[in-house]
């Protein structure tokens, strides 16, 4: 059975009260509720976890070698500073798509860099909590092609 970790960085554990005009009011624990719906209706396995700190992020990543078949990763505001996650993920060679509640790109110029983009497969920003479901059909249908 195909296994997919969903990562989240710094901040978004505070989800649904933090700038809710940014980021919405759907929480992070609404989020995961919502993709476990959507993988079983997919048949694949997801698993979750959240850090505020950068190291557990990599560890994370490096520790999905061998056990899952793709990443979702939300690094929040590590996407514009983290050369180390962005090697992480090259090191790791897992596919891994990078996701965003916000347009980053409508926003302050900082968050107009990714690293994480440089090696992930494919960006996917601005649609809110749906995003999260969104980059789970693209990875799956990557995988798919890839098989």
């Amino acid at each position: 059975m195909t296994a997919i970790l969903f990562l989240n960085g710094p901040n978004l554990n505070l989800l649904g009260t933090r700038q809710p005009e940014v980021y919405g009011r759907t929480t992070l624990k609404d989020i995961e509720a919502m993709c476990r719906d959507a993988a079983a209706q997919r048949n694949v396995t997801v698993e979750f976890a959240q850090s505020n700190h950068e190291g557990a992020l990599l560890d994370a990543i490096h520790a999905a070698r061998g056990t899952y078949d793709g990443i979702i990763l939300n690094a929040g505001a590590y996407t514009h500073t983290s050369v180390a996650l962005m090697d992480a993920i090259s090191s790791v060679a897992i596919p891994t798509i990078e996701l965003h509640l916000s347009n980053v790109h409508a926003r302050e110029a900082f968050r107009h860099q990714s690293y994480i983009a440089r090696v992930a497969l494919g960006v996917i920003c601005g649609f809110g909590a749906r995003g999260y479901v969104l980059a789970l059909d693209a990875l799956l249908g990557h995988l798919e092609t890839t098989g």
